[in-house]
C-alpha cells in the first residue's frame, strides 16, 4: 500500500482558519453506535460509562519557530522538533542542550554556523548553533541564553509553530493549547484534545470515567507527508514519550471491568500502544498502520486529517476503510477540517468500543 490508498478530496473552504471561541460546541461526527450521530464535543460525557478510562496527552507546545536575520542579509528559520540529550524525564529546556531540528536553508548553513536574536555581536539573547546535518532539512542545533533562561528567550522570540494550511493568524496563542497543557516540549498541539474543557473533563469524571495523563512530545511526522511509494519504506520518526505505570494500570483495569480506553488524540494512541510494547518512557518510531494488534486503546476521539497521512493510515488501521464513508458525510454535513476543526468519535473495527451511551 503506498499514499495514494490514502487520499481523498479535500477542498480549501473545509479547513478550519480558526478555532472555535467555544471549544466544546465543536462538531463530534459520532460513529461508534453502529450509525452515524452529529452531535457536538460536549456531549461526550454523555457517551461514557462507569468503567471507562479516558487518557489524553497533557503536552504543550513551545513557541518553537525560530526567524533570524543572517551576517549575509538573508534569512533563516529554525523549528525545533525535540531534545536530542538527556533522558526524557529530565528537562527538555536546558541552556546549552542539543535538539533536532529543521533549519532553512540547510545547505547554506555549514556546521558551526550561528544564528542570533536580540542586542547586538556582544549582547545576543538567544543564540542558535547549527550542528551535523541529518538529512530532509533535519540539523542538530544547540541553544544559548546568556541568562540561562531558555524557556524565556523563547517566549519572547518564538512564534507558535501553526501548520503550513493554517493562513489566518492566531490572535490568542493559548487557542492552540489544550487546557490541560503541562510541560513545553511540542513542535505541534494534540488537537483532539483543544475541544475539552475543564467543564467538559469534569462531567466526564461525574459520569464515572477515570481521566490519565500521559505525555508524548509532538514533532516532525505532524509536518511532514508520506512521499515514498510503498508504506514499507516509510520512515517514522522518533518521539518522545512518558506513560506512567499507574496510567497503563488504569487502562488495564478498565478492559477488565467492562470499560474501554477511550484515547483523546492519535498521539496518545501512539504513546499507549508504544509503552504496551517497549516500556513506560522512551523514544518511539512505531508506525500503526494495517494489520495492527491493538493492545491498549479501544476508542479514538480525532480530529479530520490531511490526505495521504500517516495519521490517515493508524486511523484505517483501528477503523477500517469506514473511514472513506464517514469522511465523505463530514464534508457533506459542512464539518471543519484539520487542527482547528471538528472531531470524530470511532470505535475499533473489532467493535469493543461500541456506544456506552443509555
Amino acid at each position: 500500500m503506498g499514499p495514494d490508498d490514502f487520499d481523498y478530496d479535500l477542498p480549501a473552504e473545509a479547513i478550519a482558519q480558526k478555532p472555535l471561541d467555544d471549544r466544546p460546541s465543536a462538531r463530534l461526527l459520532d460513529t461508534t453506535g453502529g450509525r452515524v450521530v452529529h452531535r457536538t464535543v460536549r456531549d461526550l460525557p454523555s457517551l461514557l460509562g462507569p468503567a471507562d478510562v479516558v487518557v489524553v496527552n497533557d503536552t504543550r507546545v513551545l513557541p518553537a519557530r525560530l526567524r533570524f536575520r543572517r551576517s549575509t542579509g538573508g534569512t533563516a528559520e529554525v523549528l525545533l522538533l525535540h531534545p536530542v540529550d538527556g533522558q526524557v524525564e529530565d528537562p527538555v529546556l536546558e541552556n546549552g542542550a542539543r535538539w533536532e531540528a529543521l533549519v532553512r536553508p540547510s545547505r547554506r548553513l555549514p556546521p558551526g554556523s550561528e544564528l542570533s536574536i536580540g542586542g547586538d555581536l556582544t549582547v545576543r539573547d538567544l543564540v542558535v548553533e547549527v550542528g551535523v546535518d541529518l538529512g530532509e532539512g533535519r540539523r542538530h542545533v544547540t541553544l544559548r541564553t546568556p541568562d540561562g533562561d531558555l524557556l524565556a528567550a523563547l517566549e519572547r522570540h518564538g512564534e507558535m509553530p501553526l501548520p503550513p494550511y493554517i493562513e489566518a493568524d492566531l490572535v490568542d496563542p493559548e487557542r492552540y493549547q489544550t487546557v490541560f497543557s503541562d510541560r513545553p516540549a511540542s513542535a505541534a498541539a494534540p488537537t483532539a484534545g483543544l475541544h475539552l474543557t475543564d467543564d467538559v473533563l469534569d462531567r466526564c469524571r461525574a459520569a464515572g470515567a477515570r481521566l490519565e495523563r500521559l505525555e508524548l512530545v509532538v514533532g516532525l511526522d505532524t509536518f511532514r507527508p508520506v512521499t515514498v511509494a510503498n508504506l514499507d519504506d516509510h520512515r517514522m520518526h522518533r518521539e518522545r514519550y512518558r506513560v506512567a505505570p499507574a496510567v497503563m494500570e488504569a487502562c488495564r483495569e478498565a478492559r477488565r471491568d467492562g470499560g474501554r480506553v477511550v484515547a483523546v488524540g492519535t498521539t496518545t494512541v501512539r504513546a499507549l500502544e508504544s509503552a504496551a510494547r517497549f516500556g513506560p518512557y522512551g523514544l518511539t518510531d512505531l508506525f500503526i498502520r494495517s494489520p495492527f494488534d491493538f493492545a491498549v486503546v479501544d476508542v479514538l476521539m480525532t480530529n479530520f486529517h490531511l490526505p495521504r497521512s500517516t495519521l490517515l493510515v493508524m486511523l484505517e488501521a483501528f477503523s477500517g476503510q469506514r473511514w472513506r464513508t464517514w469522511y465523505a458525510d463530514a464534508l457533506s454535513s459542512g464539518y471543519r477540517f484539520l487542527s482547528f476543526g471538528d472531531a470524530m468519535l470511532v470505535a475499533r473495527e473489532d467493535g469493543k468500543g461500541g456506544s456506552n451511551e443509555g
